[in-house]
């Protein structure tokens, strides 16, 4: 299909009103979607993306009524744009709006999410908008409805938003499905677009999105942005840091910088320090009152969308917040961001980043504020990988069996689907593209008679066999329970905190409230809280006059480093241990490398160095692998439960993103126990396994793998299921399959997601090998040194209040050398 410039004038004139002229990557989408084409575009946060996809639709429209394409008419839906958080879509919504009305345009643009009125979805059945902005949950409920075909049948394209937010988890396997569902019986000439920040593998990305036959396209964006990243230093270096206590310090010199900008977003990397932040600065600034606002994932909807208008209309001069407002909420009056602690990956960084200078062309200023020196590395790591360019990987999930079958239900309990043609739609998908026929049938199986071991149960034969060879779900109470469950991506359990007359605030994670007693006081949603107990689902609480040093810690705040961030540590450390410092915070943090050169070693990518210490506490062994949290909190438990198998020892084991310690009261024989090949490969597997309470984690796995998936029900409306019957329902299940079903494919999926996903099982076998490639030097310094301080302190935080734990470092500072 060729296109013209005429084809293209209505956008250039509406650029011209504006006084503005369209960059070069918005002129090649127009083209190419006006050629047929569908791919993936790569641009930067606020370059003007959304206009890049949204432009070719109406040029195609106008292009095929150019007589009549302002009378209005009943076109049904023409796009859908897909976007991951509901925040996004009224933004979208706007913008879109603003397009047609000035070049009279008579198309309705329109938001379907949870948050969409019973009403309005009638009338967006009956009467469908020519755009629909929604989210990939809200996808799902349009395919359960009857008629979807029809609904579906009149639509050009649809853009996925963010993609680079949903390829990594279960939500991005949803929509694949639900893309390639839609592609079987939408218009001849559908295209399909994703829209991307930078990431390391954005052809995968690309062809992930598509589907697997589809040709790669790549649009990427020559609009640079230019990052001002701006470390703020403290006035002297600690030779000896720990996590977390630096940040607060500064604050002092966070403030002026927050009063020389007009508009600021000051992240946190998780909720938890968001609240502190927020408290802090309303301590030092209560003029500020009014101004500032608080956004994390945590608080209620309602909260969130006044912050995000308030500060969309300029009223606020800062929210402190999460990766809550990571994604590219259109923010315009934002002129800087402020990153406290390292954010633990690039692209994360790059994206905040992005968030000031929210305009083509201007650059992004953010402030990196250390929690620790340690973290001041990071900072220069994160300086280098962005001029060079460099990203992480993003990997989609796999043979996700629940989603499969939360899927197959949704499409049974609307207009039915026919065996051969989903299994096509499955494989067309790269989330199943190594689906075998066996476990399709498994799955049949499994939704039509509850499998093997549940066929007795008339309530797991969720869908029938109709003599037309449709699968369709006939009865009405499970075509309820599937609705109102539908679309669920479970994560950690949350409760609701209310005041006793009901005023909601927020959501907290069951784990931490399930910690408290009554008369406990925590500082949540700006406020010091006292916490009255739980019922159902609710956790009741009133403000406290006393203040609280407590605060919501939450699963989420456990953010590991990259892969690609720890490799730039190293690569600065090497250069250090040789004297070469490139930037102005390895610069500063040279006194501390230099005494740790000094008392033991800086390793280089050649060298694994192993510390051996003793103190009142007992025997320490420390292990630099430098390979992030997650990777270590295993290979900690390998190493222990290797050593404890030829010697009786007990040993608590704590880790950070540069290495992790085993303590003992025993002496621990490591020059013996590395002899004996401590990092073997062989056994690798079996040995995590015994290591780790496996079984229990692939439980709390299943639990949410039997939710997706419909076996257990959350509850009704008002009336939610109680967690601790979720946890016995799914308990039950998980042993009845193991007893008596163990090739149960979603008992294997809890096991496989164990490995995989919790533990990382490729990244901790990559640093085994890479261990073995390395001299291991074993150094005994006799005191704590910079590298292995922070890893005590961790541990020691377990177990004290924060005043008794600052006072214990003060103490066990003044007993170390200090260079």
């Amino acid at each position: 299909m060729a296109n013209s410039e005429k084809d293209l004038e209505i956008a250039y004139q509406y650029f011209k009103q504006k006084d503005w002229t369209p960059f070069a990557f918005q002129v090649l989408v127009w083209k190419d979607y006006l050629s047929g084409k569908s791919g993936l575009l790569n641009a930067p946060t606020g370059s003007g993306k959304t206009f890049a996809l949204w432009f070719p639709v109406i040029l195609e429209y106008i292009k095929n009524h150019p007589k009549d394409w302002q009378n209005p008419k009943k076109n049904g839906i023409q796009l859908i744009w897909v976007t991951p958080l509901r925040a996004l879509a009224q933004d979208i919504q706007k913008a879109m709006d603003e397009v047609c009305k000035e070049i009279g345009l008579p198309w309705q643009v329109e938001v379907r999410n949870g948050d969409t009125q019973a009403k309005e979805r009638q009338a967006q059945k009956r009467n469908p908008p020519e755009c629909l902005v929604t989210t990939p949950e809200s996808l799902h409920i349009l395919l359960a409805q009857k008629g979807s075909h029809e609904f579906f049948k009149s639509v050009k394209a649809i853009v996925v938003d963010e993609w680079h937010e949903l390829l990594g988890n279960k939500r991005g396997v949803q929509v694949q499905l639900a893309l390639s569902y839609i592609r079987r019986f939408a218009s001849p000439n559908f295209r399909l677009w994703g829209i991307s920040a930078t990431i390391g593998n954005l052809e995968e990305a690309c062809s992930i999105l598509l589907g697997n036959n589809a040709p790669i396209h790549l649009v990427k964006s020559e609009v640079e942005k230019k990052i001002h990243l701006r470390t703020v230093f403290p006035d002297e270096l600690e030779k000896y840091p720990w996590s977390g206590h630096l940040g607060i310090k500064l604050i002092e010199k966070v403030i002026p910088l927050i009063e020389k900008h007009t508009s600021v977003l000051l992240f946190t990397n998780t909720r938890a320090q968001s609240e502190i932040w927020y408290h802090h600065i309303m301590e030092k600034r209560p003029d500020w009152a009014g101004w500032v606002a608080i956004h994390h994932g945590s608080l209620d909807q309602k909260v969130r969308a006044w912050v995000e208008e308030a500060l969309h209309q300029g009223k606020l001069k800062l929210v402190v917040c999460t990766s809550s407002l990571d994604l590219g909420v259109d923010f315009r009056p934002v002129d800087a961001v402020i990153q406290i602690g390292s954010p633990k990956g690039v692209a994360r960084f790059v994206q905040r980043a992005g968030r000031s200078g929210h305009q083509p062309g201007l650059p992004s200023e953010i402030y990196f504020v250390p929690t620790n020196s340690l973290e001041l590395i990071e900072a220069a790591a994160l300086r280098n990988a962005m001029e060079s360019g460099e990203m992480e990987t993003i990997h989609a999930p796999t043979l996700t069996y629940d989603v499969l079958i939360q899927f197959l239900i949704t499409l049974a309990v609307g207009e039915g689907f026919e065996k051969a043609v989903l299994f096509e739609v499955a494989k067309d998908t790269m989330a199943f593209r190594n689906l075998e026929k066996d476990h399709f049938n498994w799955v049949l199986s499994f939704i039509t008679e509850g499998g093997t071991s549940l066929s007795g149960y008339e309530e797991f034969s969720k869908v029938e066999l109709t003599e037309n060879g449709f699968y369709k779900v006939k009865d009405k109470k499970t075509a309820m329970r599937h609705r109102l469950s539908m679309g669920t991506i479970v994560s950690d359990p949350m409760l609701k905190v209310k005041f006793k007359n009901g005023t909601y605030l927020g959501m907290i994670e069951e784990y931490f409230l399930s910690k408290l007693k009554q008369g406990d006081r925590f500082f949540f949603s700006g406020r010091n809280l006292e916490f009255i107990g739980i019922k159902e689902m609710n956790a009741y609480v009133q403000l406290s006059n006393k203040k609280s040093s407590s605060t919501p810690s939450y699963m989420g705040g456990r953010i590991s480093l990259t892969s690609k961030l720890s490799g730039k540590i190293r690569q600065i450390l090497e250069e250090a241990a040789q004297g070469v410092y490139r930037s102005e915070e390895a610069d500063y943090i040279a006194p501390l490398l230099d005494l740790q050169q000094r008392l033991s070693l800086i390793p280089d990518s050649q060298t694994f160095l192993i510390e051996q210490n003793i103190s009142k506490e007992g025997h320490h062994v420390y292990f630099y692998p430098f390979e992030g949290r997650m990777v270590h909190e295993v290979l900690g438990a390998l190493v222990a439960y290797r050593i404890s198998v030829s010697y009786p020892l007990t040993f608590s084991i704590a880790m950070n993103d540069y290495g992790f310690e085993l303590l003992s009261d025993q002496p621990i024989p490591i020059a013996d126990v590395l002899e004996e090949d401590l990092f073997s490969e062989v056994n690798l597997e079996e040995d995590i396994l015994a290591c780790i309470n496996e079984s229990e984690m692939a439980k709390r796995k299943f639990r949410d793998i039997a939710t997706i998936s419909g076996l257990i029900f959350q509850g009704y409306p008002g009336k939610p299921m109680k967690f601790r019957h979720l946890q016995a329902n799914s308990g039950i299940l998980y042993g009845v399959f193991e007893d008596y079903d163990p090739d149960n494919l979603l008992l294997k999926q809890a096991h496989r997601e164990v490995l995989d996903m919790q533990m990382e099982k490729d990244k901790v076998l990559e640093a085994i090998r890479k261990i073995n490639r390395q001299q291991i030097v074993l150094k005994k310094p006799g005191q704590f040194t910079p590298f292995s301080f922070p890893i005590m302190v961790d541990r020691l935080r377990a177990q004290l209040s924060s005043e008794s734990l600052e006072d214990r470092i003060a103490k066990m500072k003044a007993l170390l050398v200090d260079g």
